[in-house]
């Protein structure tokens, strides 16, 4: 029995057509070997329902109700992540798709670099599976009003339709680096990428 089986198998003691669609899942994988990103927005499976997998709002992936505690795995499930148009998100693999529960953010932006100043500054998030993304046309930067304390959570696009919610301490690094914009205005946001992002616009000004 191979790693990913035997941690699979440990989720819930109990082996049922989830677990082995779950299996099939790893396979498929795996076979490409390492956590390298699939071309999974190429890819038309067929859906192939639920089988309990969800993804917590602090990061946490589960299955089945029990947390996935290896890393590894976490990553390898990430690597086959993907949110479709309908609004749902899934795992994908050639031969088949499964729906993903998540409650906010499938990832967590759990670190922040700051390089140079104004306009040439660069804002750059480290994700809790380790995806490396710079805010800019690509990887917008967006905020969105926080229930029920009236607050702002920031997200930043990772890929396709993916997004990292930034933790509070990340947020916070945030709204220190916040100036004024160049229209005189009261609203303050980020530079990154060349261009500034207010924080309370959808997208960039």
């Amino acid at each position: 029995m191979t790693i990913e089986k035997r941690q699979v198998a440990s989720m819930n003691g109990k082996s049922d057509a989830r677990t082995s669609s779950l299996e099939g899942i790893l396979r498929a994988a795996s076979d490409a070997g390492g956590t390298a990103l699939r071309p999974v927005e190429k890819w038309d499976p067929p859906y192939c329902g639920d089988i309990g997998m969800e993804i917590r709002r602090d990061g946490t992936w589960m299955y089945q109700g029990s947390p996935i505690g290896r890393a590894a795995l976490v990553k390898l499930f990430a690597s086959i992540l993907r949110k479709d148009a309908d609004g749902r998100t899934y795992l994908v693999t050639p031969a088949e798709k499964v729906d993903v529960r998540v409650e906010d953010a499938p990832f967590l932006a759990v670190e922040m670099a700051v390089v140079g100043e104004g306009r040439a500054q660069r804002l750059t998030f480290r994700t809790n599976v380790d995806d490396v993304v710079t805010v800019d046309a690509e990887h917008p930067l967006r905020f969105e009003a926080s229930e029920p304390d009236g607050g702002l959570k920031p997200y930043v696009l990772v890929r396709g339709r993916l997004e990292a919610l930034c933790t509070r301490a990340v947020y916070s690094e945030l709204v220190e680096l916040a100036v004024a914009g160049d229209d005189g205005g009261e609203e303050v946001g980020v530079w990154s990428g060349g261009l500034w992002w207010g924080l309370r616009h959808p997208s960039p000004i």
